[in-house]
């Protein structure tokens, strides 16, 4: 996963279902507490929980700036996205959990 201080995450609901776009400074703990149902309602909600997504980066502005763009962009754009890196939509959690 590499020493990076931040980040921006995608999780969804299924291959090409509900999308979330969040920044964290802890990615193994904020996807675990989605995974849980203990954060926030549209996750719980929609049962979004399968992280297929993210980027680190060093400053906490980079990476609310680059949430704020995400979350702008077409639908398209963003599983075009998730879709370079990781074309079955696997849930990528368990391999930052794990160290």
């Amino acid at each position: 996963m590499g020493a990076r201080g931040f980040y921006v995450y995608i999780l969804a609901s299924r291959i090409g279902g509900t999308l979330y776009i969040g920044v964290t400074n802890d990615l193994a703990r904020r996807v675990a507490e989605h995974k849980s149902k203990t954060a926030g309602s549209f996750t719980k909600q929609y049962g979004v929980d399968r992280m297929v997504y993210f980027e680190g980066f060093d400053w906490i502005e980079q990476a609310l700036h680059r949430e704020k763009r995400l979350k702008k962009w077409p639908r398209a754009w963003k599983i075009a996205s998730i879709e370079k890196d990781n074309p079955n939509w696997i849930d990528l959690y368990p391999q930052i959990a794990s160290g």
